[in-house]
């Protein structure tokens, strides 16, 4: 999909030349198309993705749910409301903005475990309470955009849709760097992740501290769903799906931290790919595109969760 990706556009390359651009073989007209113009949005949708796949599965295997996802339990709408205060309120630049996106996610996702601890924190709770957040903080989004001006509503608009117009390597640097902290730290949790699907008396035998543990791995899911809507806007539903399509394509029921990542970055990328062409020469947001296909997917997958409830 990546060679697909960097040999595809108004200036098609093909695939045996792009990989020799990326080898360091290529012509000067195909290193810049390819190396120049193309490879930093196709950087930015593998980091970004990898990270809501992640993020998606250490929150479905924290909350014992397949709807457990960053942008369904509120922390991606904290973080395009940080977002928002900093477009709409405080006039700040892309970093501010970026920042302020992270802050944002990051407070929203320490109320909602505030308010979600009640002797611990279980999956229907966390899940319930961050609804509440998320449709709380969505009006709260919508009224600052009602009460913006047109112009300033606008480049709000954009920027909720989620996109990866326009990025270039001096967005990808920090986001890269991000994710270089947090995965592997989520890498480091997940043996602890693992013992507690066990459940939570069987995780404690084994020696894990549940609490912290737990408390751990929702801060740095946070951090990673923050980063990525920081980078590229909130988009939707890729954290959602990739844990559970990466589970059925490597048939295994437990964590599987690694192929959520991938299979995240996949999505991300193929999706990036069709909101360029469906109406090329015009080129969509990619939120939209993950928007349509993940709400197929989110319908097949509460049928196939009501079907198993009532088995």
């Amino acid at each position: 999909m990546v060679v697909v990706a960097l040999g595809t556009g108004d200036y098609a390359v093909p695939p045996w030349d792009v990989v020799r651009s990326l080898t360091g073989h290529g012509t000067a007209v195909t290193d810049y198309v390819v190396r120049t113009l193309r490879l930093p949005r196709v950087s930015m949708a593998l980091v970004v993705g990898a990270s809501l796949g992640i993020s998606g599965a250490i929150f479905q295997s924290v909350a014992r749910n397949p709807l457990g996802s960053p942008d369904l339990v509120g922390f991606e709408t904290g973080a395009a409301t940080g977002a928002l205060l900093q477009i709409l309120v405080l006039g700040g630049g892309p970093a501010a903005v970026a920042l302020s996106a992270v802050g944002g996610g990051f407070g929203t996702a320490l109320a909602v475990y505030a308010l979600a601890y009640r002797r611990g924190v279980h999956g229907y709770r966390l899940i319930l309470v961050g609804l509440a957040v998320a449709a709380a903080l969505s009006s709260v989004n919508s009224y600052l955009i009602v009460k913006a001006s047109l112009q300033e509503a606008q480049a709000a608009a954009v920027w909720m849709t989620g996109s990866l117009n326009g990025r270039g390597w001096e967005q990808l640097g920090p986001t890269a760097a991000a994710a270089a902290v947090l995965v592997p730290a989520a890498l480091w949790l997940s043996p602890h992740l693992r013992a507690m699907e066990l459940g939570d008396p069987a995780a404690k035998a084994l020696g894990v501290p549940v609490e912290r543990s737990r408390l751990l791995l929702v801060l740095v899911a946070v951090m990673l769903a923050a980063v990525a809507t920081a980078a590229a806007g909130p988009i939707s539903f890729v954290a959602l799906a990739a844990p559970q399509l990466a589970r059925r394509v490597t048939r295994t029921a437990g964590v599987a931290l690694v192929p959520a990542g991938l299979m995240g970055a996949l999505l991300l990328l193929a999706s990036d790919y069709g909101a360029q062409r469906v109406l090329a020469p015009i080129q969509l947001p990619v939120g939209i595109m993950t928007g349509a296909i993940g709400g197929l997917y989110l319908m097949w997958l509460l049928v196939h969760e009501w079907r198993s409830a009532r088995a």
